[in-house]
């Protein structure tokens, strides 16, 4: 007689941890179900003997009839300082997905396992109200507590620290340790968040696997924390991949902690511990793996106009380039006015290369003389990518700058309205958005106007080995601007 595998399902099952737990569960020889909507999971991450089904957590009644044994729930928005520049993404995934997660909870009755985030105890409680990812995770692991305890219905919330490990995450949602190593091999400059002596407590995912498996088993309640009880500061991390002089500061960000409290009392009880350390994985990285070569610290910028001719996207530009003095920026653009020649450079760092005749009529010739300029200066310098400050005349210079270089291109939207756009303004503006490798707005909302102008995905290409200093300089500049339009 054949005995019935126990059901499993997990929520973000195709992401960074929610993939190793599928793994170890089929593997203990359970009947395991992943839902996700792959907003940052991947196929890539499909492991053979687990059924995937996609969709939204609050359609996991509808997507998952079935009674399950135990069901974790993983599937939320997971960065904290991204999270400021998208609230209402946010709360589409962590508010009303998890409603629908309860609700299921509810009516299955089966044991709830939560992920809880440890921002909820960061600097003695504060960062718990800094950003939308704690406030909600927060939220989350207080209310399922309460209904559990109220009804009577089985339940735990665990508490990550600081995941790393294989499959993690590059990129805008991606993890330190990853954009560490991508930085290492390509040879960019290490880009590290002020102060820098903020300390985490970097736990290895099969150690967090191993928590959810024993807590999942055998925990019951609030308050498992799943950290190493090393704790390092940032810098200390930079120092253990070898980066030396080859850093740059970034302006602090709004949700960052400098401390957060770790408590693993429950989790021990149920024997569990920490077991892989941080310094350990990193040597057998960099041992196997070559430091690419030290690259220039310098930016290629495209701009319609500059000063003494600027608005919102390139006052933020000019702040965030005072705010990083060891990185240069040769800065393309007009004269569009007569007495912008006399107009000197607003920063020490910023390189700037007019062309044109002095008059407004030069955002025209942008794309032709801009291109010529761009060219010329590539020969002279070694750029880790191409950034254009906007779609508009100098978005378009940039993406044929791209087409003949092959220079990788970053665009940005600043305090742009593409509600006006005429019909040969989209035409263009698709044009600009389908040869950059990277497109990003200042919020999610604008974001999805421009995919709804160009009537494409916007692009998210590699960078190459820019890609996640380039993410750093882009969240940089969108906060400023965010900051400046508040």
């Amino acid at each position: 007689m054949t005995t019935q595998k126990k059901l499993a399902v997990v929520t973000g099952g195709a992401g960074f941890v929610g993939s190793h737990l599928c793994e170890r569960l089929h593997a203990l020889g359970w009947r395991v179900i992943s839902l996700d909507n792959y907003f940052t999971g991947t196929r890539e991450n499909h492991v053979p003997g687990v059924e995937y089904r996609v969709g939204h957590t609050k359609d996991i009644a509808v997507l998952v009839p079935e009674t399950p044994d135990i069901l974790f729930h993983l599937g939320e928005y997971a960065r904290v300082e991204q999270s400021v520049l998208e609230p209402e993404v946010v709360r589409f995934l962590n508010t009303i997905g998890t409603d629908g997660v309860i609700a299921f909870w509810r009516s299955k009755k089966c044991k709830l396992i939560y992920a809880g985030s440890s921002t909820k105890f960061g600097d003695s409680g504060e960062t718990r109200y800094t950003s939308p990812y704690a406030r909600t995770k927060a939220e989350n692991s207080e209310r399922i507590r309460d209904i559990g305890e109220k009804e009577s219905l089985p339940y735990a919330v665990t508490y990550f620290y600081n995941v790393y490990g294989p499959r993690e995450r590059s990129g805008v949602y991606g993890t330190v340790i990853e954009h560490f190593k991508r930085m290492y091999l390509s040879g960019a400059p290490c880009a590290i968040v002020a102060p820098g002596t903020q300390v985490r407590n970097f736990t290895h995912v099969l150690d967090i696997v191993d928590g959810l498996v024993a807590v999942g088993e055998r925990g019951m309640g609030d308050e498992f924390g799943l950290g190493n009880l090393r704790a390092y500061s940032i810098v200390e991390v930079a120092d253990m991949f070898g980066f030396k002089e080859n850093r740059v500061m970034f302006p602090p960000r709004e949700g960052n902690r400098l401390t957060s409290a770790l408590n693993t009392d429950k989790a021990n009880a149920l024997g569990w511990r920490a077991e892989r350390e941080l310094p350990e994985y990193i040597r057998l990285f960099t041992d196997e793996h070559s430091h690419g070569a030290s690259r220039d610290k310098r930016v290629l910028v495209f701009s319609t106009t500059f000063t003494p001719t600027v608005g919102l996207a390139e006052d933020s530009f000019i702040a965030l380039a005072r705010a990083l003095p060891s990185v240069h920026f040769d800065v393309v653009t007009t004269h569009f006015t007569g007495s912008a020649k006399h107009t000197p450079s607003p920063a020490s760092n910023i390189t700037i290369h007019r062309v044109g005749f002095g008059m407004v009529a030069d955002k025209f010739l942008l794309p032709l003389l801009g291109v010529v300029k761009g060219i010329s200066l590539a020969k002279q310098h070694s750029y880790l990518f191409t950034w254009g400050l906007m779609a508009s005349y100098a978005g378009l210079a940039s993406a044929l700058f791209k087409s003949i270089h092959r220079s990788p291109l970053l665009l940005t939207l600043a305090d742009q309205s593409f509600e006006t756009l005429s019909p040969l303004h989209q035409l263009l503006f698709s044009l600009m958005v389908s040869r950059a490798d990277q497109v990003y707005g200042t919020n999610h909302s604008q974001e999805t106007d421009a995919a709804r102008f160009s009537r494409v995905a916007l692009p998210r290409r590699s960078l190459g080995g820019g890609d996640a200093f380039a993410n750093a300089l882009r969240f940089a500049y969108a906060d400023t601007i965010r900051k400046g339009n508040t």
